[in-house]
């Protein structure tokens, strides 16, 4: 027996789009009801729930927006989206940070409202119209997957390790936006883990069962960027022998990861942007747009706002981006949750090696605690794989900082940091263990503060810069590999610390 369709309620006070609506809805095998306005709306609420609720902004008694508030009010389970006139992009924002599932801009391409629709129903208890019924059969394949994608999704959230409260409000804010088709900003330093939180949002979506697109925007050359996001049509270029696919049209139905968006050039922001706000995008070499249907999820270690005061990122793209920010705290401010990362990565490297780990200590513990990790779970990784390679026994030995510099910067450089690392591992140790975690404080700091920390830092970035550049023979592509940053960034750097290059070229700047 066929479970009944999806019920939908459409509000809009112009009457021949309102018809329109209906009819595509309906022939899409849904059930339909219709209001005209705000009043309407609310009698329909009152007296039946539906799946989804789809309203114009504008209202002749009120806006979409009230309808909106109704339904979180009153917890329930409809999921609303919201159609804007054209140009309205702070409208649209401003119903996505309300709860908003999605948006529409007027006048409505039909073939993306149905997309839009389809994405709204799954998940809400509603089911697929009556084409796509399935037999018991089938339906007991789809339980199956419903029960498989929530495991996944359970997993994607497990992969972010931890216990103390910054990590566990990442995780409750992950679980509740990944709800909706809101574009999400992840704002975290390098290393903290950007891409694993993108995961676990792209997983505890309803598109999960889509593709997940990562693309490092700081990465890619920037002749060839549009053809890179967006697709090329064979002859566009030197050398596109055939049609292909971008990024955009690569992640249809999924979600497109935009990392390091901050690293993108300015003539491209105003393109991203047009394709966010239109979900249509048109190939290099080609006369049609093609509608897209992706959910874009961005990430940077930069303070965009500062970028956008300083003229290096445009607004409205930031506030297009940024209509939920996601903050990945440091690894400097969860210290308590070193021994489970440490526990999770030595299981990975041994499941990646294929031998046995040594065992994590007391001792090792407490000799990680002193390192200061400024590259976060990234250089806690290495620290490890570097521990278990130098490691002769069944214990594993960790290096000392490399220099006094860093022990002095050393954090957990407190008995209460060494006692949470301890408690935490489960055992006890004697007052030597803890002897190279308290001794930073015991011998002092020589170096004094300085009177400009900005002016301060960026001598030490130039000085760091430079010996690189000496030592790759001012190759910036090597110079950019090794120090783990894009081509884009080292050439930035190099413009902004004034740094002089011999003859101010690199013979293999055009290949990054």
């Amino acid at each position: 027996m066929n479970a009944p369709a999806a019920s939908i309620l459409v509000v809009d006070d112009e009457p021949d789009l309102r018809t329109l609506y209906e009819l595509t809805l309906l022939r899409e095998g849904y059930r339909v009801e219709t209001a005209s306005n705000v009043q309407e709306a609310r009698e329909q609420l009152k007296a039946q729930r539906f799946d989804a609720v789809i309203t114009d902004m504008r209202l002749p008694d009120g806006f979409g927006m009230e309808l909106l508030q109704d339904l979180r009010d009153q917890q329930r389970r409809e999921r609303c989206v919201v159609m804007t006139a054209y140009g309205s992009a702070e409208n649209a924002v401003e119903a996505l940070r309300a709860g908003a599932f999605d948006y529409l801009t007027k006048p409505v391409d039909l073939k993306q409202f149905r997309s839009v629709v389809a994405s709204a129903i799954q998940g809400t208890g509603g089911v697929p119209p009556p084409r796509a019924a399935r037999s018991n059969g089938s339906s007991r394949s789809a339980n199956a997957a419903a029960a498989s994608e929530f495991g996944s999704a359970n997993a994607a959230l497990d992969r972010l390790v931890g216990e103390s409260d910054a990590i566990r409000n990442v995780k409750q804010r992950v679980a509740k936006v990944s709800r909706g088709m809101a574009p999400v900003l992840i704002h975290g330093e390098s290393g903290t883990g950007k891409e694993l939180v993108a995961q676990a949002l792209h997983a505890s979506s309803q598109r999960a069962d889509g593709p997940l697109v990562a693309v490092n925007c700081g990465a890619i050359p920037e002749n060839l960027l549009e053809a890179e996001f967006f697709g090329a049509r064979k002859g566009s270029y030197t050398g596109a022998s055939q049609d292909r696919d971008g990024y955009f049209q690569a992640a249809r139905g999924g979600t497109l990861f935009l990392d390091e968006i901050g690293d993108l050039p300015l003539a491209m922001q105003s393109k991203l942007l047009r394709a966010i706000q239109e979900r249509s995008v048109r190939p290099l070499g080609s006369t049609q747009e093609e509608t897209v249907d992706v959910r874009i999820v961005s990430a940077t270690h930069r303070d965009l706002a500062a970028d956008v005061q300083a003229g290096r990122f445009r607004q409205d793209l930031y506030y297009r981006l940024n209509v939920i920010e996601i903050v990945i705290p440091p690894l400097r401010e969860r210290r308590e949750d070193l021994p489970a990362l440490c526990a999770a990565l030595l299981t990975r490297i041994a499941n990646e090696s294929g031998m046995p780990v040594p065992q994590l200590t007391d001792r090792a513990l407490n000799a990680i605690a002193v390192h200061p990790l400024t590259g976060n779970v990234r250089e806690l990784e290495n620290l490890l794989h570097r521990a278990v390679a130098l490691s002769d026994g069944d214990e594993l030995q960790v290096d000392a900082p490399s220099g006094a510099a860093e022990v002095q910067m050393a954090r957990p450089a407190t008995p209460a940091l060494a006692t949470a690392a301890e408690g935490s591992a489960g055992g006890t140790s004697s007052p030597s263990d803890t002897a190279p975690t308290q001794q930073p404080l015991a011998s002092g700091c020589t170096v004094p503060l300085p009177s400009d920390l900005q002016a301060w830092l960026d001598q030490q970035e130039r000085e760091i810069l430079i010996r690189a550049l000496k030592e790759s023979g001012f190759n910036r592509t090597a110079t950019a590999a090794r120090l783990g940053i894009s081509l884009r960034q080292i050439r930035y750097r190099i413009a902004r610390l004034n740094i002089a290059v011999p003859n101010d070229q690199d013979p293999h700047d055009d290949q990054g």
